[in-house]
């Protein structure tokens, strides 16, 4: 299959070729027809499967006509980052087309907004601040045709279901809805049941990493984390790095330490205004950050095709979500390295993750690492506190596949 397949409109189809479309990925093979046929879809695909293009195109190729200058398509982000993505991508796909797309999220000024709101034919927004515009009003949704709302569980993670909820009662009920998804929760799952008529669902694997990427753990005391970490960026050939954090405190104090250390480094969380957190992704893509910092939540997004390292500074809360944020590397056929630090406290999750990757991840220690170092009086006591090395049973060095007591 290829994309000359679809019978996309020359004007559409000269877009996604000159953007180098070839072959559909699995998610944009399923997902498309559906949406030419305007079906309500139910899509399932985890982050770098291609599902932008899955709901971009068609309504491209839905929108080309004589009927310009009002809102026919809206696309409901959680994040900023995702909206301006989604953004760029209508932008290159439709270079062929006269639709014109707006990206609408808080942190920046409205007016200027409301100028572009004005001839918009497809509106990318943030919860809040579409709100924002209904209210005032300045932006008119009763020509709305397409509704999309994209990575709808990390909706449900940051709040935004009761806002979307709001948003459904200012929209036309005779439309077409697709839902972009990484997991099902349950309030997802009424959210749709509500809102979806007779959806087509179009599911690819999202329970299974790509298989570009390698992956290891790295035990490790809770204190020596910024240490061990350090120690693997010094011992490490690594291109482009993101590094993964439980919250946005962490995130900023260790990209802090990472400037100190002499790293190209930043951070990305949701303290920063809208003006530094484009720097710091821009700055990560053009490679004048080597390293970036970020949280779950600030790195939805993030579309950056060279990364070669995710580290987990922290593991993730959930399986999926380290599915989620490995997704970052091994992309486009490049290859890519996950590294996880674990502490004993971690080794549930670790069982459940080694479920879901489908085998027993490789655990490794560095053999010039003093693993022996005592935690300050202040952090408490730790488990593999002592005066010599922690005896790692079954870790070995140089990264070969061995169990470990703790995990």
């Amino acid at each position: 299959m290829n994309f000359e397949t679809f019978n996309f409109h020359p004007s559409v189809a000269a877009g996604a070729a000159a953007a180098g479309y070839q072959t559909p990925t699995a998610i944009q093979a399923r997902a498309i027809p559906q949406v030419l046929n305007g079906r309500d879809v139910m899509g399932l695909a985890q982050t770098g499967t291609g599902k932008t293009a899955a709901f971009v195109l068609p309504i491209l190729n839905r929108l080309l006509g004589d009927k310009y200058g009002c809102v026919r398509a809206l696309i409901l982000a959680p994040t900023r980052e995702l909206a301006e993505q989604i953004h760029q991508a209508i932008d290159t796909l439709g270079r062929k087309t006269r639709i014109r797309s707006v990206a609408v999220y808080g942190g920046v000024g409205i007016k200027p907004q409301i100028q572009k709101l004005k001839l918009a034919d497809i509106v990318v927004a943030c919860p809040g601040r579409l709100l924002d515009h209904i209210g005032r009003p300045t932006i008119d949704l009763s020509q709305l045709e397409v509704l999309v709302i994209d990575e709808a569980d990390q909706m449900l993670d940051m709040g935004f279901i009761p806002d979307v909820r709001r948003i459904l009662k200012h929209l036309p009920k005779k439309r077409q809805t697709l839902v972009f998804s990484a997991t099902m929760p349950s309030e997802i799952r009424r959210l749709t049941g509500d809102i979806l008529h007779n959806p087509a669902t179009a599911q690819v694997g999202i329970t299974a990493p790509a298989d570009t990427v390698s992956h290891a753990l790295y035990p490790v005391a809770r204190h020596l984390k910024t240490a061990l970490l350090l120690k693997l960026l010094g011992n490490t050939n690594t291109k482009s790095v993101l590094i993964f954090t439980r919250t946005k405190h962490r995130a900023k104090s260790l990209g802090k330490k990472l400037v100190a250390a002499g790293y190209r480094s930043a951070s990305l969380q949701g303290n920063l205004s809208q003006t530094r957190r484009q720097a710091a992704l821009d700055g990560f893509r053009d490679g004048t950050f080597r390293i970036l910092v970020a949280t779950d939540i600030a790195a939805r997004g993030i579309d950056v095709t060279r990364i070669s390292h995710v580290i987990n500074y922290d593991i993730p809360s959930t399986p999926e979500a380290y599915i989620h944020r490995i997704g970052r590397t091994g992309r486009a056929t490049r290859s890519g390295d996950a590294f996880t630090l674990v502490t004993g406290e971690d080794k549930d999750m670790v069982r459940a993750i080694n479920r879901i990757i489908g085998s027993e991840i490789e655990q490794r220690i560095l053999s010039t690492f003093d693993y022996g170092s005592p935690a300050p009086k202040r952090e408490g006591l730790s488990p593999w506190i002592g005066k010599q090395q922690p005896k790692l049973s079954g870790v070995k060095s140089g990264g070969q596949k061995r169990s470990h007591p703790c995990l």
